[in-house]
């Protein structure tokens, strides 16, 4: 019997039985609705090639509590606020787990990072590490004195290869992540990773970015072997070999990283290698690979979600010169034209504030949420959840609500602002109209770092420059299309002419 055969009679059998069992433990109420399955392969086709999309538009039809049958796996998806607030908040215990899948076990060194760790003891020691030692309000206070460097250097460097571009145009993507990526390796490990380089760039840094960037849309691929167990081995989409061929990659950048760390710097990573001989309450103690999973986790989320973020707000105020001017004025005001942008200023920047919810809301920068799994069964709004179901939180399509947006494809700051239709709503997870970070147990461990450099970020270069698309495109025609993966990518880089606005010796820091 050929392997494709023996296959083929594997799913046979499993579907029967599974159906057979399906009928016998059916529960009294009702599943949530949703299209109807396919034979053996379930919803796949329904998917798309954008499954965010897809998935909003299949909510349209049957509603923002959707039932999918993928592979053998019960998938439930969220689509509205209230549906969300039900999982992410009163049945959040319930789903703290992630569901196994390739990526998992072949990039993030078989869930022994953070974000895919099953919820448990080893879960709550790294959450815990990270968030005393890197996130919390003490060690944000401790690391002060590199936030400060990240806004006098790196932000300096960035501004000033800028400057320099002239009448080339620039990358302006590739040009935050080598400075989103140096910014965060100072506090991870006490060092930049990346230098310069001819206009602003270092090779390695196109290699580091491509990486992530195939990491992310590699996470996004809905794999078959992971929803039809039988066929994992067959690797029908390619999916998990170049998984492999990927984590060798950044296993090799990991590897380097702690080879080469000085141990007297003071950083995330020399409190990790400390503590590896210390039991937490648990007993436990960090291992080498749970502090390599750590990087890969800070590295790949912290990098190129904050970079694209910030490309995404330039962009929207590009293609809006009326909010554009307004958040120039009120910089002008606040900071004048004399010196750069400083964190103390943010806080009196409420347009600028405004502009940064609104460009996390249209873009938010993981718009389908990484999967959840319920423990037990459960109701939400009289449909029965059975256990070991997978949630999907469309992030995307619950910030485009038109249920609770006015012209949700518009962008408009000032619906944040006072008087504005959402002027209480904040996006840390509280109020579930924009989750960009997620909510409950699993949010995103670096909101407020991620967060902090995004509103910098953007305050700078609205600050600093005047923008001009490649090649004097009009900007009302200006591709705003994504490019689907975890994380939310523009489908063209934005090219940009930056023009410099303030005076010439802001610009003339010595890196």
């Amino acid at each position: 019997m050929t392997p494709f055969i023996f296959a083929l009679a594997t799913i046979a059998a499993a579907t029967l039985v599974y159906r057979v069992i399906k009928f016998i433990t059916r529960p009294s109420l009702p599943l949530p609705p949703g299209p109807k399955p396919w034979p053996i392969v379930g919803n796949f086709p329904h998917m798309g090639p954008v499954p965010h999309h897809s998935l909003a538009a299949l909510a349209r039809v049957h509603g923002p509590l959707l039932y999918l049958r993928l592979g053998f796996v019960n998938v439930v998806v969220a689509a509205s606020a209230t549906v969300a607030e039900q999982f992410l908040k009163i049945h959040d215990s319930n789903f703290s787990s992630r569901p196994p899948n390739a990526g998992a076990k072949y990039i993030a060194y078989n869930y022994q990072d953070m974000v895919f760790a099953p919820y448990g003891p080893r879960w709550r020691l790294l959450r815990k590490l990270t968030s005393v030692h890197l996130f919390s309000g003490k060690a944000l206070d401790e690391f002060r004195h590199l936030r400060e460097t990240f806004r006098r250097e790196e932000v300096g460097r960035l501004t000033r290869n800028l400057a320099r571009s002239e009448a080339k145009a620039v990358n302006l993507g590739q040009m935050l992540n080598v400075c989103t990526t140096n910014a965060l390796a100072r506090v991870l490990i006490g060092r930049r990773v990346f230098k310069d380089g001819d206009g602003g760039c270092d090779p390695r840094a196109d290699e580091f970015k491509d990486m992530v960037v195939e990491l992310m849309v590699l996470a996004g691929v809905f794999n078959v072997g992971d929803f039809i167990p039988s066929l994992e081995w067959l690797d029908l989409q390619g999916v998990q070999s170049k998984m492999k061929k990927l984590h060798k990659r950044f296993d090799a950048f990991l590897t380097s990283i702690i080879h080469d760390h000085d141990t007297s710097s003071i950083s995330f990573l020399s409190i990790l290698l400390s503590l590896q001989n210390v039991k937490d309450d648990d007993g436990n103690r960090l291992t080498h690979t749970e502090i390599k999973a750590l990087l890969l986790n800070m590295f790949t989320a912290g990098t190129d979600t904050s970079s694209s973020t910030v490309e995404w707000a330039v962009a929207e105020l590009i293609r809006n010169p009326r909010i554009m001017a307004q958040v120039q004025q009120e910089l002008d005001a606040v900071v004048g034209r004399d010196r750069s942008v400083k964190e103390e200023d943010l806080a009196h920047l409420p347009y600028l504030q405004a502009v940064i919810k609104e460009t996390f809301r249209l873009h938010p920068s993981t718009p389908l949420s990484l999967p959840r799994v319920s423990a037990e069964s459960c109701e939400i709004f009289g449909y029965h959840i059975p256990k070991g179901s997978t949630l999907l939180v469309n992030v995307w399509a619950i910030a485009r609500d038109p249920k609770e947006w006015t012209d949700p494809l518009d962008f408009k700051p000032e619906r944040f602002l006072p008087g504005g239709e959402k002027a209480d709503v904040d996006i840390r997870g509280n109020d579930f109209e924009v989750i960009p970070f997620g909510a409950g147990r699993r949010i995103c461990a670096g909101l407020s770092l991620g967060l902090r450099m995004v509103q910098l970020l953007t305050a700078t270069l609205a600050h600093s420059f005047d923008w001009g698309l490649e090649s004097g495109l009009n900007p009302e025609k200006m591709n705003m299309d994504e490019a689907y993966g975890l994380t939310l990518q523009r489908a063209e880089p934005l090219s940009v002419h930056p023009r410099p606005r303030l005076a010439p010796h802001v610009y003339s820091m010595s890196p």
